[in-house]
């Protein structure tokens, strides 16, 4: 009896502590997922922006939520500052985290409600030794996303510039002393004549100001902003950058020594800002009739609609905006806002010998692609290297970068406004005719393009002739688009055009000068100056509305097909009638013609090989999408944000390639929309997107049977990797997450499935060599797949992906594993080549360079010439390196990819950057290109599912990929295990799942011991029965 009492209670010690154990693993990894998902608890609340349709006092907002809104899990939050004194578009509110999605559609519903928005934060590096980014070491640094705002001197800057590692110099010597910056631009001269920036209302918004610092004779106003109770400059930017504008000490002179200044602190000593300090200060700004504004802040995110619309309701209230290009050169597509938006003036920085600046970001802007092309920006570039300015308290000091050109053209503006009469002033300046006066009258640089420079070196006594006589009107920027005039009308004047390409885009910006608002009035006219001038057809894009002050209006050229012969010019006039509403005391609408003056260059149609395609529309980019960057060994510089683009940062490529003898076209539409066999190779470089079923179908028919080569230059990929590279951004107080690799491997190995090709997700990193050229292989990706036949290069690397990291230890000591990198094959009528890594075309953290290479595998896709290096019998495949799909890399099933996806839930369709015949449609009919056309005598790839395989390529469907992460177990919890954020559904069933799990466990463990237990007790029983049967 106590033998079996013990045992029962052995039973239950046991069924209690496996529960016990149960319970301590859900309770950790519930723990764990909470944690890892956020560091402050889900019931914090966090600052939402709620904008308004309309202007009210604070306090009928308060009551007006609050009367709509009466759920609980928010509270109104007090804004002390003195935009208070007047009406607001916009309320402050903490949400908290549990009740977040359905107070924000509950604030979204109501009537007056324009949107609702996380406060986003600013933070900036200004006066220190080193200039930093948002990126650290691969680590966040708080504060919103930001590039390097570098405040330092010449050197320092000129060492933050050169981060493309590229073997190519970009520095410029100065050739000049630090000297007076107002005298190199004639300031003296304004200032004889008693101009001298009287009655000019002039807002800094920085780092505030000191009271009584003796270089200023006229601080107005100081506000703060912040939630740090001081008005004074702690950090030095504002005091020096009011002192460029304003100063009147002997050693550092400022432009407008009489302007007004108001100085709104908005970034504190740490330097960070919030949206809603903006706004309020914004408001502030409009309410009190400033004149002109500066701002010297910058970053990538043009997509944060409450300050970049907020920035247009400043414009659009007659206050010129003058802000920083930013310091990201020599670098191309590293434009920062809000400078690049068209109503804002953007300054690039140059030296003393009018070259420009090593640190100045290039255009183009960014907005546009992949989809269109980019605007001129800069709009003026002015000195901002070694200039002089003011220090906090007294005495001046040197500074180089953008943010000090930003100033300087700021306090030329002052000037140029205190020219005009007073009672005049708001007749005839606004932000549309003081950008038509500084661009019209700089001094276009011998050297640079347009993207570098825009109109060129802003010049302030000719900008000053034009305002003297200046009549309302509208203009266009650039105003001449000149093939003859190279390098300044790079990149157009590098590549002649000719019929049967695609349109080739040019995108200028309409200024009005005539009112805030104004109207195209009819279809914009080709007016050519000679006969041939009619080979050239130009469909027209443009804004409907012109508000505020500037438009857009984008030139798509094309050759007809009557001129495929035809080698001369084409000159003439595009024209373009814009009306304004009359002004006051008027009686008719203002009415101006705006010429863009045209001098085209035009060759006959180049040979099918001759001509390669470059596959922009499957590029994704910052903003919006987390894009991480292509090279892993960059750790100050996380994201994707230059474009991607053929004249962004592949732009020293596109000129090889011209120089090498090549045509490069765009293509901004989906494969359904470009001939093949007006191409010899389609090249898909560092792609992000999906494609389309009818985009792999047209892509395997037209290499097979229309003889198209294809080149594909992959990234690497690899989730465990992106799990780690997640962050949280105490900003959005949201993680981050990457929303691919470097490039998309899944979506490319389903393109590459027809032909038997397939990326794997290692990451691989070292030297190589080829025929003595030395290249780096920077974070690409391995081949796994590849048909028996072609030709594979492999080279020896270490896998740094998280996976490949612990076999690498495994292996200390042993010679790194072989893995292939470069496939070069002939399917059908038509040549394939791989090479798993981008980083050595694109100039923003190119190691070394391989254009070498893409030459040779342009000759072989091309024109079917084989190079021997490439073409080694070691090389050739004698038996078919195959891996079961089951272990390709996978989607994350964590991240809705249709948010930033052109494919994703997306129309099939050609737009306008596609030939204008399918503009609209479907594309080029693939029944009537024999799609199902088979080449006889063609062996078939030994993978079971090749070229002539009846099995249908598998192809992207994004409602398969939640089954996929389901159908495996380690895919589905991995995102538990590192906090990934996961559907819902899934997060409540991960409460009891695995607990569950491990509670069955338990049973099905005591269960066996019981077993066990029965079965020793039937043993005893019959040891002792044949005890007591024994004599």
């Amino acid at each position: 009896m106590t033998r079996r009492l013990t045992s029962q209670i052995s039973i239950l010690t046991h069924s209690f502590l496996f529960l016990l154990l149960s319970f301590l693993v859900h309770h950790f990894l519930y723990a764990h997922t909470q944690t890892s998902n956020s560091p402050v608890e889900r019931t914090r609340a966090e600052n939402h922006i709620i904008r308004f349709v309309q202007y009210k006092d604070a306090q009928n907002l308060r009551e007006y939520l609050e009367r709509n809104v009466k759920s609980k899990g928010w509270k109104w939050v007090e804004r002390h500052n003195p935009a208070m004194k007047f009406p607001t578009d916009f309320a402050l509110v903490a949400i908290e985290e549990r009740h977040k999605e359905f107070l924000i559609g509950e604030f979204g519903k109501l009537e007056l409600v324009k949107d609702v928005s996380l406060d986003l934060s600013y933070q900036r590096g200004v006066l220190e030794e080193k200039s930093v980014g948002s990126f650290v070491d691969g680590k966040k640094r708080p504060g919103k996303i930001f590039t390097s705002m570098s405040f330092g001197g010449g050197d320092n800057i000129a060492a933050v510039a050169n981060t493309s590692g590229a073997r190519i110099s970009w520095r410029r010597s100065l050739m000049m002393q630090k000297s007076q910056v107002t005298s190199l631009f004639g300031a003296d001269a304004l200032w004889a004549k008693g101009y001298t920036g009287v009655k000019v209302k002039m807002a800094i918004f920085d780092t505030g100001i000191r009271a009584n610092h003796p270089h200023f004779r006229n601080i107005k106003e100081r506000t703060n902003w912040t939630n740090e109770d001081t008005l004074n400059d702690n950090l030095g930017h504002g005091t020096f950058v009011a002192g460029v504008i304003a100063g009147q000490d002997a050693e550092c002179l400022g432009f407008a020594p009489d302007t007004e200044i108001y100085a709104f602190r908005v970034f504190t000593d740490a330097q960070v800002s919030y949206t809603s300090w903006f706004l309020d200060a914004f408001n502030y700004a409009i309410a009190t009739k400033m004149d002109v504004l500066n701002l010297s802040i910058g970053g990538p995110d043009y997509l944060d609609l409450p300050f970049v619309e907020k920035v247009w309701e400043i414009t659009a209230n007659n206050i010129i905006m003058v802000s920083a290009i930013g310091n990201d050169g020599p670098l191309y597509g590293t434009l920062n806002n809000p400078a690049d938006q068209s109503d804002v003036i953007g300054v690039g920085g140059i030296d003393y010998s009018d070259h420009i600046a090593s640190f100045s970001s290039r255009g183009m802007s960014t907005w546009e692609i992949p989809h269109g092309y980019g605007r001129v920006k800069p709009d003026v570039v002015a000195y901002g290297r070694e200039i002089m300015g003011s220090k906090i308290s007294t005495g001046c000091k040197s500074l180089s970068g953008t943010s000090v050109a930003s100033p300087v053209v700021a306090g030329i503006v002052c000037l140029l406004v205190s020219v005009i009469p007073e009672n005049k002033r708001k007749e005839i300046l606004n932000p549309g005719s003081m950008k038509q006066a500084l661009v019209e009258g700089a001094s276009k640089l011998s050297g640079p393009n347009m993207y570098e420079q825009g109109a060129g070196r802003v010049d302030l006594l000719e900008s000053y002739e034009i305002l003297k006589s200046y009549e309302p009107r509208a203009s266009i920027f650039p105003s001449v688009l000149d093939y003859m005039d190279c390098p300044y009308s790079w990149p157009f004047c590098r590549q002649p055009l000719y019929a049967g390409a695609m349109p080739v885009i040019f995108n200028v910006t309409i200024l009005n000068g005539m009112g805030v608002i104004g109207y195209v009035e009819s279809p914009p006219v080709w007016h050519p100056s000679s006969e041939e001038g009619n080979l050239l057809s130009i469909h027209f894009t443009y804004s409907d509305v012109i508000w505020p002050w500037t438009g857009y209006l984008a030139l798509h050229m094309q050759i007809k097909e009557e001129g495929a012969q035809f080698l001369g010019e084409i000159e003439g006039n595009v024209t373009v009638n814009v009306y304004s509403p009359s002004a006051q005391g008027e009686k008719n609408p203002r009415r101006s013609t705006c010429v863009l003056h045209l001098k085209l260059k035009v060759v006959p149609t180049p040979q099918r090989s001759a001509r390669i395609l470059w596959d922009q529309f499957h590029s994704i980019k910052y903003p919006p999408g987390y894009i991480p960057r292509d090279s892993l060994d960059v750790r100050n510089d996380i994201l994707d944000w230059h474009g991607d683009h053929l004249h962004t940062n592949f732009h020293i490529m596109f000129n090889m390639l011209r120089d090498a003898g090549y045509y490069v076209e765009t293509l901004g539409s989906p494969f359904i929309c470009f001939d093949a066999n007006q191409y010899g190779t389609l090249l898909l470089v560092d792609l992000e997107d999906e494609y389309f079923d009818e985009e792999i179908k047209k892509l395997k028919d037209d290499v097979i049977n229309n003889g198209l080569g294809l080149a594909v230059f992959a990234e690497w990929y690899n989730v465990d990797s992106m799990v780690k590279m997640k962050f949280f951004d105490d900003n959005t107080r949201s993680w981050w997450t990457p929303v691919t690799g470097g490039a998309n491997i899944p979506a490319l190995n389903d393109l590459l499935v027809p032909f038997g090709i397939a990326f794997g997700d290692k990451i691989l990193n070292g030297d190589f060599f080829i025929n003595g050229e030395q290249s780096r292989y920077a974070s690409g990706t391995d081949i796994v797949k590849f048909p028996q036949g072609g030709y594979l290069h492999s080279f020896p690397f270490l896998d740094s992906s998280e996976s490949g990291a612990t076999q690498n230890v495994l292996l200390s000591g042993m010679n790194k594993a072989d893995s292939p990198i470069l496939g070069l094959l002939e399917v059908g009528g038509g040549r394939i080549a791989v090479y798993g890594d981008s980083n050595c075309l694109d100039s923003s953290h190119m190691v070394t360079n391989c254009y070498w290479l893409l030459k040779k595998i342009l000759d072989f896709t091309a024109s079917n010439i084989r190079d021997p290096v490439l073409f080694l019998d070691s090389c050739r495949q004698d038996k078919t390196l195959h891996l079961d799909d089951k272990q390709l890399p996978s989607r994350r099933a964590d991240v809705n990819f249709s948010t930033y996806s052109s494919v994703v839930g997306k129309e099939l369709i050609c737009g306008s950057d596609s030939r204008f015949e399918v503009w609209g449609t479907k594309g080029y009919d693939l029944h009537v290109r024999g799609r199902n056309r088979r080449l006889p005598g063609y062996a078939a790839i030994d993978l079971g599912r090749g070229l002539n395989s009846t099995v249908e390529a598998p192809v992207k469907k994004f409602r398969s990929y939640k089954k996929n992460y389901e159908n495996s177990v380690g895919n589905k919890y991995l995102g538990y295990l590192y906090g990934d954020d996961l559907d819902f559904p899934e997060l409540v069933a991960s409460h009891w799942l695995i607990p569950a799990i491990v509670a069955l466990s338990g049973l099905v463990l005591l269960w066996s011991f019981q077993k066990i237990r029965q079965k020793r007790r039937r043993r005893r029983k019959g040891s002792g029965s044949s005890r007591s049967a024994n004599p």
